[in-house]
């Protein structure tokens, strides 16, 4: 009998668990800082060139740890409440975009 299968399994794992790439607003200030961002607009594709998130086809959330001066256009598959309202508060907008990515 091969050992995953003689090894007890405990709890629940839901087969629908989305999994989300967490990215903080201090890290979007500090790339609007730097000058990293071009035209204030940020898209998963334009974290994912500059190494910010590690795939590509895994979808993004934002959250709202640290404080965003910056006016963005940010664009991710989810955020959280902070985040929208801290964004807003700075003059951007949040695009929530499909939860499907690119493949």
């Amino acid at each position: 009998m091969p050992l995953s299968r003689r090894v007890p399994k405990r709890g629940f794992h839901s087969p629908f668990k989305k999994e989300f790439q967490v990215v903080n607003l201090e890290t979007l200030e500090k790339l609007s800082v730097d000058g990293k961002v071009q035209g204030g607009v940020i898209t998963p594709d334009v974290l994912s060139k500059l190494g910010v998130v590690k795939k590509a086809t895994v979808p993004v959330k934002i959250l709202g740890n640290g404080e965003l001066k910056a006016r963005l256009t940010v664009s991710a598959h989810a955020f959280s409440k902070a985040a929208v309202q801290k964004i807003e508060t700075a003059g951007g907008t949040a695009q929530t975009i499909s939860s499907s990515p690119k493949d």
